[in-house]
């Protein structure tokens, strides 16, 4: 193969070098792997994990000083890419922040916090759709005094089965429900509150209610962070909605912009990731100057781009 790869890629690479004719992966000889554990074998490479959440709060740092973004930047992962230990203990390694989809991901965060692995100042992001024992875990989690737990309303049904379980005052995001990029092959926009029914929803659960404040609009896209017109369109829609709910929601200071980076899956990607961060904080910056309205934090839940690029499998 070696003659082809040659023809159609740059190789060596940053993670991939031949030594002795045998294939490294970040100087880890994947031969003497197999020779020693056999095949097939699934491995982790740890120190990659933390490399990629420095690039990207890197990027994001670069981003606002360049746009002179008045807010914060928190990086979030997502415990379902890999609910593995070895991979969440070097993630919390380096200041981050957890997102959860299922009442067992809470189990993970009690035991991450018994073990003092996260505080409570940790910011858990409570997304997916939330089932009774995932309410149960999630209002167990606030009662017990973790203030930044922020469960994220993705229908109208969950507030009030929260505040039923809830003893104290807590906060909550709204998931936008984004429209489906045209020929996307599954439907997923039944998560979230659709555009135009984001106000009136805060207007009528949350503006009168005392034990809730609304943080965090939560703007997701299921393809993905890509650079086409789709992507920007449905950020200029997410924008209008939180300029025009700020203006009447005093709480609201957070914007969770989802996760999505793309990973390298082949020797061919190629993917300018500051282009695209440096453009979201710009959008986002001027939209907000142009409404008269103080920029949000930004939240990002990377999943796949923490641990995507830092395992493998080896097959026979």
């Amino acid at each position: 193969y070696i003659d082809l790869i040659d023809q159609t890629f740059e190789f060596p690479q940053k993670e991939f070098t031949l030594k002795n004719n045998n294939l490294q992966f970040h100087g880890v000889d994947l031969l003497h792997l197999v020779e020693r554990y056999g095949s097939p074998l699934k491995f982790s490479y740890l120190p990659k994990i933390s490399e990629n959440i420095h690039r990207a709060k890197g990027w994001f740092k670069s981003a606002m000083a360049k746009n002179n973004y008045q807010a914060k930047y928190f990086y979030s992962y997502c415990t379902k890419s890999s609910h593995f230990a070895h991979v969440l203990n070097e993630a919390l390694k380096n200041d981050i922040h957890l997102e959860t989809s299922s009442a067992f991901d809470i189990k993970i965060i009690e035991h991450l916090k018994s073990t003092g692995k996260i505080k409570n100042n940790t910011y858990i992001i409570c997304n997916g759709f939330k089932r009774k024992e995932y309410i149960s875990n999630i209002a167990s989690l606030i009662n017990s005094g973790h203030k930044n737990c922020i469960p994220i309303i993705d229908n109208y049904e969950e507030l009030a089965l929260l505040s039923g379980q809830i003893e104290t005052n807590f906060n909550v995001g709204i998931r936008i429900a984004s429209e489906e990029e045209p020929k996307f092959e599954f439907y997923t926009s039944r998560l979230g509150i659709g555009y135009k029914n984001i106000i009136p929803f805060y207007e009528s659960q949350i503006k009168e209610n005392p034990q809730v404040d609304l943080k965090m609009l939560h703007f997701f896209i299921n393809t993905g962070i890509k650079d086409n017109a789709y992507y920007w369109n449905e950020l200029v829609k997410c924008l209008k909605v939180y300029t025009r709910l700020k203006k009447i929601c005093p709480s609201l200071d957070s914007l969770n912009i989802g996760g999505g980076f793309p990973i390298k899956n082949s020797l061919a990607f190629d993917y300018d990731y500051q282009y695209m961060v440096d453009e979201i904080i710009n959008q986002i910056n001027n939209a907000c100057l142009e409404a008269d309205v103080p920029v949000p934090n930004i939240f990002t839940e990377f999943g796949s781009f923490t641990v995507g690029e830092s395992g493998g499998a080896i097959y026979e």
